[in-house]
């Protein structure tokens, strides 16, 4: 399954495991895996467009710098997996869970995140833009001086999320307690601070 540098592997049956394999650089663009666990597998620079990957996990893996368009993560599993500077533009990771991860310049847009599993994920400096991020679990989550702006966080779980200094105008706060959250310096709009206020049981008057 190792390949040329700068092209994808060869077929991985479903089911199988990946393990300690260098795919640094390549394109994965049109690559399906299927229930595959990659351990320790190296994806750093990695580019694709429209990839999927369905059920899978990686662990231990390494997706430093890797840029992921238009592609699928649909319930995978990330454990200990290294995130550093990796970019998702338009991907959908509906129903994803995050274990012990980096996000280190992590920058994602215009995807579905919907039901994502984010519990006390360490996101400080994150840039989220344009996503749907239903019903996500960031309980304990840490977004100190991140950015994000237009998230859709209907539903979401948001306790003892840490939302300092961040960057959130047109974020979705309806479900943010702002009893049980940080938020000392994040940057708002008006509609945010109406919703904030109503939260804190404040009646708002024009």
């Amino acid at each position: 399954m190792s390949g040329e540098q700068g092209t994808g592997p060869e077929v991985v049956e479903p089911g199988s495991t990946v393990r300690g394999e260098d795919w640094y650089g390549r394109d994965l663009s049109g690559v399906t895996l299927e229930r595959v666990e990659l351990v320790d597998v190296d994806l750093t620079e990695v580019t694709a467009t429209g990839a999927t990957f369905e059920e899978c996990t990686f662990r231990g893996a390494r997706l430093n710098a890797s840029a992921w368009r238009d592609c699928a993560f649909t319930g995978c599993t990330f454990s200990r997996t290294n995130l550093f500077d990796a970019s998702f533009e338009g991907c959908k990771l509906v129903g994803s869970r995050f274990d012990d991860c980096r996000f280190d310049l992590l920058r994602a847009e215009r995807g579905d995140w919907s039901f994502v599993t984010l519990h006390r994920a360490a996101m400080d400096g994150v840039h989220l833009e344009g996503l749907r991020m239903r019903e996500a679990d960031l309980v304990g989550a840490r977004l100190s001086g991140a950015t994000a702006i237009g998230v859709d966080l209907s539903g979401a779980e948001l306790g003892d999320v840490d939302l300092r200094g961040a960057v959130l105008q047109g974020t979705d706060l309806s479900a943010l307690d702002p009893r049980v959250a940080r938020l000392a310096g994040a940057v708002i709009d008006p509609a945010q601070a109406v919703v904030l206020a109503e939260a804190l049981g404040v009646v708002v008057t024009p």
